[in-house]
């Protein structure tokens, strides 16, 4: 595996790689990796000829108060993860290279994606998931892009700006992965103490049991069954911010049942803030 921390580096390094007519599997991350980030990196193994990480923790999508200073960061480890599902380039740029001095230009997304969900309760973090990734996006050229579909809002957003801003780019949102108990694998486990741990396995637990009830017709309108996992998930955790079904590609709050949703949540367990969702097909 090949360590790059220039961008221009690795655009020329990619170019060529193309020129030989290879395909490029591309996974962004901001490190701490886990499970669900090397499942990522296998399926652009198994269907690139090139498989491309980016490991850069992204100041513009911090917003005040939130944990950018203690974001983990454990790159030897990183290092040796990668290398177990042979990931062929590591990007590691420093956040001088990617925004050096004078840098001025932001990617903006519309309010009715960035400021709903998440984008509430974090103003100013999907421009700079945006702005990250069309970066990243621009830096590693025409490849097949791998998100997890844990971010479901994040995974939503991108898709619609490299669609919008005809990027040439072939976006793969692949499943969630989940711990034993069910609590989805994000970096951000890692805060947690044991008992937080046990707690948190009731986000998942009412995720789907609320797909089970919808599913079977159980009765009651989307705000009854909606009040009763609101219910369940304060028993369990500290603080909820949002527990919402929406229609997958527009992320429109739905009050009525329709054939496609996604039903997503975000709550604090102790200090740390979790999200989760679940898939709707009827």
């Amino acid at each position: 595996m090949k360590l790059i921390r220039n961008p221009w580096k690795l655009q020329q390094r990619l170019e060529k790689e193309r020129a030989r007519g290879k395909t490029v599997g591309f996974v962004p991350t901001m490190g701490a990796l886990h499970e669900g980030h090397l499942s990522l990196v296998r399926a652009a193994h198994r269907e690139n000829d090139i498989t491309v990480v980016s490991i850069f923790v992204n100041p513009t999508q911090f917003v005040v108060n939130e944990d950018y200073a203690k974001y983990p960061r454990v790159l030897s480890d990183d290092i040796k993860k990668l290398r177990t599902v042979k990931a062929d380039y590591l990007f590691c740029p420093s956040v001088a290279a990617m925004y050096p001095e004078g840098y001025a230009t932001f990617v903006d997304v519309s309010p009715r994606l960035a400021n709903v969900l998440c984008g509430k309760f974090r103003p100013g973090h999907f421009r700079g998931v945006a702005t990250v990734v069309a970066k990243l996006l621009n830096i590693t050229g025409s490849c097949r892009l791998y998100l997890g579909a844990k971010d479901f809002q994040q995974a939503t957003v991108i898709s619609r700006f490299v669609h919008d801003l005809n990027l040439p780019t072939h976006v793969r949102v692949m499943p969630t992965v989940r711990e034993k108990g069910g609590l989805a694998m994000s970096s951000r486990n890692r805060y947690l103490s044991p008992g937080e741990r046990q707690r948190a396995v009731a986000i998942s637990r009412v995720l789907f049991k609320f797909k089970k009830d919808l599913l079977r017709g159980k009765r009651g309108r989307l705000a009854g069954l909606k009040a009763r996992a609101l219910r369940e998930l304060k028993k369990n955790v500290d603080r909820i911010q949002y527990f919402e079904v929406v229609e997958p590609g527009t992320l429109a709050l739905l009050k009525k049942r329709q054939k496609n949703m996604t039903v997503l949540t975000a709550c604090f367990v102790g200090k740390t803030r979790l999200i989760d969702n679940v898939i709707i097909r009827t």
